[in-house]
């Protein structure tokens, strides 16, 4: 393990797969679903002031050796490591994010007074439909011109779905044999909404790593296609600026859905500033996003307040 000093904040990330609907939801079964366990070792050896862990809303439904497993892991969290713990599920389009992601975020303090003020508040925020979003984007912008290849028949049903809708808006005798069971009985399958197309002035749906087009709500509302790695990237709030590279269009994909949207963490840091410097909490400020351009580095934030700089010390896993 690499050597670190001083570590203020450790933000631990680990597989969704074996907790959500996409992975088949075998939580610790799935040998993905034990990972968590290596951020203890992180935790002993680096002695944070904050955790942050990030994850899918179906871990809170995942069973872990004898209670719900995001308890097990707060238990051990608090009993173990002696950190006072909360965690709440979010909607991140309530804190600026232009798509409706809903992860659950938790928290980890040392000093119980701040627990309280660890999460921000919901801001009121910019127009975040797909239209505003996507708006002032060519293809001089980095990876604006990369899409993922669809085979002909997602194409093909993909071109007859109105904005706004979905698979259910077909007529249907278009429908291919597998749909027509699926339609016809609708309570079994729990309503799936294939190929759905969202419209220019709704908030898009979750960007997820499995970028599939009959399961994802990835459809331009207007064009013919999905969108591209530069669009996906705006709902993520990656500036523009932000280069994708990887050995595949759909390895991108999966880099960007895969990622925590960095307006999410810098809420977070921003929020947690005053803890690290050890503020009173009547001082701690609710702070909103005026903007989704930063600088990042991937092991130190630098946080300016009146020309005082204030270096906090993050390591990434």
């Amino acid at each position: 393990m690499p050597k670190f000093n001083n570590i203020d904040l450790l933000a631990a990330g680990f597989p969704c797969q074996p907790f959500s609907n996409a992975g088949l939801r075998k939580g610790t079964r799935d040998t993905r679903g034990n990972l968590y366990q290596a951020t203890f070792r992180f935790i002993e050896e680096l002695n944070p002031k904050v955790v942050i862990y990030e994850n899918v809303r179906g871990i809170l439904s995942i069973q872990g050796n004898k209670h719900k497993l995001i308890d097990e892991i707060a238990e051990t969290l608090r009993e173990k490591y002696g950190y006072h713990v909360a965690y709440r599920l979010l909607n991140f389009s309530h804190f600026g994010v232009p798509q409706n992601r809903i992860r659950v975020v938790l928290v980890a303090l040392q000093n119980k007074k701040y627990l309280d003020h660890a999460f921000p508040e919901v801001v009121a925020s910019k127009d975040l439909s797909i239209e505003a979003t996507l708006r002032g984007l060519h293809n001089g912008i980095p990876n604006q011109t990369e899409l993922m290849k669809l085979n002909p028949q997602a194409l093909h049903y993909g071109a007859m779905i109105p904005e706004g809708g979905s698979w259910k808006d077909l007529p249907y005798e278009v429908l291919p044999e597998r749909w027509k069971k699926i339609r016809d009985n609708m309570a079994r399958y729990h309503y799936p909404k294939f190929f759905r197309r969202f419209a220019r002035n709704e908030i898009g749906g979750t960007i997820t790593a499995a970028f599939k087009p009959e399961n994802a709500a990835v459809w331009h509302p207007v064009e013919n296609r999905i969108f591209s790695v530069r669009e996906i990237a705006r709902f993520q709030t990656f500036p523009d600026d932000f280069i994708f590279h990887g050995s595949s269009v759909k390895s991108k994909y999966e880099q960007i859905g895969n990622a925590v949207p960095p307006l999410v963490g810098k809420l977070l840091g921003l929020q947690l500033m005053d803890y690290l410097r050890q503020k009173p909490v009547s001082k701690m400020v609710r702070r909103s996003p005026e903007s989704t351009e930063f600088n990042v580095n991937k092991h130190i934030a630098h946080h300016s307040n009146n020309g005082l700089h204030q270096q906090v010390h993050v390591a990434q896993i």
